[in-house]
């Protein structure tokens, strides 16, 4: 078994190796302009994960709102999910929501580690069959299903829940910044 030096040493090499890779500062720069232009049509962001991804959404849609000023909101109310799972099943709650809340120019932002959850991949599907435009975040697999359909995605080649999610949050929060245009800023609005 590993000593814990050895293993912190392996642990944050491999956030090292997935914070930065080639492809981001493209891709952070396109979920960028595609923020600012759902914020110009009078849009709005709709942040959807599972688990500590549906924490992540919480965290974006209030970042993205209060201090960005971006509309944006998410689902996760456990009333809400319950109600919509119980009559229609689990799988659909996302794709349902989309139906009621969803319109062309708004932005979808689907977070899911593996990239193969069902309810997100029929909401994924319901997105592109009705124009709206969507942003993944996904770990694991590179070629993963929810990867595939998406518009911009975000990936970290990873198998670790942990740093996946970790690295999720790091880009999405890295986005609020972009939109205020710094990295300190004061949160009470003053």
């Amino acid at each position: 078994m590993k000593n814990y030096i050895s293993f912190l040493n392996d642990y944050y090499s491999e956030y090292e190796k997935n914070i930065n890779p080639d492809w981001l500062f493209d891709s952070l720069e396109q979920a960028k302009n595609k923020i600012l232009e759902v914020q110009k049509l009078d849009g709005k962001l709709i942040f959807f994960g599972n688990g500590a991804s549906s924490s992540i959404s919480s965290h974006a849609a209030l970042d993205f709102t209060k201090q960005a000023k971006v509309k944006s909101s998410t689902f996760h109310d456990p009333s809400y999910i319950t109600a919509i799972s119980n009559d229609l099943g689990y799988e659909n709650w996302i794709k349902e929501t989309l139906k009621i809340y969803g319109n062309q120019e708004d932005l979808v932002f689907f977070i899911s580690v593996s990239g193969e959850s069902p309810n997100i991949l029929l909401g994924a599907d319901f997105a592109k069959e009705n124009n709206i435009d969507f942003i993944t975040f996904t770990g694991k697999k590179p070629n993963n299903s929810l990867k595939k359909k998406g518009n911009i995605n975000f990936w970290v080649d990873s198998e670790a829940y942990n740093i996946v999610e970790g690295i999720h949050m790091i880009w999405i929060t890295t986005l609020v910044d972009m939109i205020i245009g710094k990295s300190v800023y004061r949160v009470d609005g003053k």
